[in-house]
């Protein structure tokens, strides 16, 4: 028996059910890597970011989070260039969907209860995103973004409903605006921290000492 389409489990219905002792035997997602491309590039050199944005309430297969991650991976690392770029999936599929199976054989009624006892097996994992939430980050130089915005809008042909795509006025997946990025490293109020930045707080300790001592 085959896998049921994606209408079947579109709708966020009843409340969130993920793995847990209660909830055994449930197969594993088929997206295992959520980040892709440069990782270990310093927030300096991936200044530019696009989103895709989810413009419905629904659930993601892990079937497509993964047919998406390929699409948009294969689009931008031959349009963008191979390491010009670190995507990463921000959709988790944790809620655990089930399916009430039918014999389908010759003497199947005499077989099965119907509706009786109708509490179905794990059949695989979705991810339920809300109206706004991002499903795939893609960071990476100015240069690169046709290449980040076609590989997105790709991308959003692996789901259901419909998704937008969103360049972002932020620096990389930092949370200051370009601008405010500028600012704050030329004053020395941020530090680069990986793929993001750290915020340098002054000691208050330090701080009043160096008032007494100014008095």
């Amino acid at each position: 028996m085959g896998r049921r389409p994606a209408r079947c489990y579109r709708y966020q219905k009843n409340r969130p059910f993920p793995k847990s002792r209660f909830n055994r035997g449930v197969p594993d997602p088929k997206i295992r890597n959520f980040d892709l491309g440069r990782k270990t590039a310093t927030v300096d050199e991936f200044p530019l970011c696009v989103h895709l944005v989810s413009l419905e309430k629904e659930q993601l297969s892990s079937e497509a989070l993964e047919a998406a991650r390929v699409a948009v991976n294969k689009y931008v690392t031959k349009y963008g260039g191979k390491d010009a770029f670190h995507i990463r999936v921000r959709a988790h599929p944790f809620h655990v969907i089930r399916i009430n199976k039918m014999l389908s054989c010759a003497g199947a009624d005499r077989l099965q209860t119907g509706m009786r006892g109708a509490w179905g097996k794990p059949c695989g994992l979705v991810a339920r995103v809300d109206i706004g939430d991002v499903i795939i980050s893609v960071r990476g130089p100015e240069k690169c973004k046709a290449a980040f915005v076609e590989g997105l809008r790709r991308a959003s042909m692996k789901f259901p409903g419909r998704q937008k795509v969103v360049v972002s006025d932020k620096w990389g997946f930092t949370k200051y605006t370009q601008d405010q990025y500028r600012k704050l490293r030329a004053s020395g109020k941020i530090v680069p921290d990986g793929l993001n930045v750290k915020l340098v707080k002054e000691n208050p300790y330090v701080m009043e000492k160096a008032l007494h001592a100014h008095n």
